[in-house]
């Protein structure tokens, strides 16, 4: 399994070059919660424009599913990620933690500090 950082389900939905590994992975992928709270807060700024138009409709592509974690188990994960102040990587990593996933991403801090086990690199 696999969650998909907020990039790596932007290149996937938009085609980028970078989300060529993720189309080729033989496992499934997630998209967090997170990740659609993060894109409203760049839609609301104008940073980014979805080709599928909605969050809704990109919540339900064929390509990944919307996976659900526990609040209080998500959330208290999150707590012990002090390495990181931006609030949306620290759910994310504390999301695929909590169910035992690799985590799609580029971020370069992310990737320091995740273990070979828990990254996929894009």
């Amino acid at each position: 399994m696999i969650l998909l950082d907020t990039n790596a389900l932007i290149w996937l939905e938009q085609g980028h070059p970078r989300s060529q590994v993720l189309e080729r992975a033989d496992r499934q992928l997630y998209a967090s919660p997170a990740t659609l709270l993060e894109l409203q807060f760049l839609i609301e700024a104008g940073r980014i424009r979805l080709r599928s138009g909605t969050l809704e409709r990109l919540a339900e592509d064929d390509r990944w599913l919307l996976d659900d974690p526990p609040a209080a188990a998500w959330f208290g994960q999150a707590i012990d990620l002090s390495w990181t102040r931006d609030p949306f990587d620290r759910l994310l990593v504390a999301h695929a933690r909590l169910r035992g996933w690799r985590f799609a991403t580029a971020d370069t801090v992310l990737l320091e500090r995740l273990k070979p086990r828990e990254r996929l690199e894009i």
